[in-house]
């Protein structure tokens, strides 16, 4: 309201009430249209206040399409974002893909690998025993290492043909296979465990779960229990027999080398896993028929196919249990 008008108002009003000569009438009359004069701007003022402060239809609609476009903009960065989560996903999937089918093209070259060394070495050893005469033996250990001591008068020595033809074939068999096996539980996923009487080895592959091989284990007084690690690996490794062997076979006439590198001759086949603290390896063999029985030292022996594969699986620390 108008301060100015509102008391010259009032002063009007006085002056008219001082007046004799106007009745009561114009005097209410008066002061009625002094008011009018003094509340009528004031109102005008309020009316283009709210006027002001109230928006116009025109900036209701730029307002309205200001939120639509913030409201797209956030739906537009939702699905860029599912859109590039998507997109990682399938990287990552592809990733895998690629990385799995590489290394089945790395496990598949290493077996070629191992079968092209396993032909040269027979290739070398007939060439070799073409240049000598021809000896059988009696036992497998001089068998094996028909070139150490002299042959026993009378006694012919066998070829080596037939142990690498075994050999290589040892390389294609295979007794391995996925099972439901309720003790796996009991171990840690990668652990192995040997039961003896089994003839079988347990390579635990999760929950109840396992992969099993056929072996052959100790032979009678040279069979034990324990539990260990793996402490080291090695592909067609050097076999060094422990000098207790060397002086037992050399009791019986079998002269043992102190050292023979590997190849299809090798006891110790194409892979070696060795057991902390103890004598003896998991490997593969030169004897696939021995799978299954008890003939080795202590050793547990697989056919080449089964420890090759085990070989690729197992890490070094890996937990093993050996049960009589």
């Amino acid at each position: 309201m108008n301060v100015t008008r509102l008391w010259q108002a009032c002063a009007v009003t006085v002056t008219l009430v001082k007046q004799p000569q106007f009745s009561g009438e114009d005097v209410m009359r008066n002061i009625l249209v002094a008011l009018m004069l003094a509340v009528l701007p004031a109102a005008g003022l309020g009316a283009h206040a709210v006027a002001a402060t109230s928006p116009t239809a025109e900036q209701q609609i730029l307002l309205k399409k200001k939120q639509q476009a913030e409201a797209e903009a956030r739906k537009q960065a939702a699905a860029k974002k599912a859109a590039d989560a998507k997109k990682a996903a399938e990287a990552r999937r592809k990733a895998d893909s690629k990385k799995a089918a590489d290394a089945r093209k790395a496990q598949q070259a290493r077996k070629l690998a191992d079968q092209k060394k396993l032909a040269d070495k027979k290739k070398q050893a007939a060439a070799r025993k073409a240049q000598q005469p021809g000896w059988a033996c009696e036992g497998f250990l001089e068998c094996l290492f028909q070139n150490q001591g002299r042959p026993r008068a009378g006694v012919q020595r066998a070829s080596t043909r037939a142990s690498s033809a075994s050999t290589l074939a040892s390389m294609d068999e295979t007794t391995g296979e996925d099972i439901d096996w309720a003790p796996a539980s009991k171990y840690a996923v990668g652990s192995i465990i040997v039961s003896t009487p089994e003839r079988a080895l347990y390579f635990v592959t999760g929950p109840g779960e396992a992969r099993r091989y056929s072996v052959g284990v100790g032979r009678e007084g040279f069979q034990w229990s324990g539990t260990s690690t793996i402490v080291n690996k090695a592909e067609w490794p050097t076999w060094r027999p422990p000098a207790e062997m060397i002086k037992r076979e050399a009791a019986k006439g079998h002269m043992l080398p102190a050292e023979m590198a590997g190849g299809p001759e090798n006891p110790l086949g194409a892979r070696a896993m060795y057991i902390g603290g103890k004598l003896y390896r998991i490997h593969g063999t030169n004897s696939p028929g021995s799978i299954g029985t008890a003939a080795s030292s202590g050793c547990i022996r697989m056919m080449n196919a089964d420890v090759i594969e085990l070989y690729d699986k197992v890490k070094i620390g890996a937990r093993v249990y050996v049960y009589q």
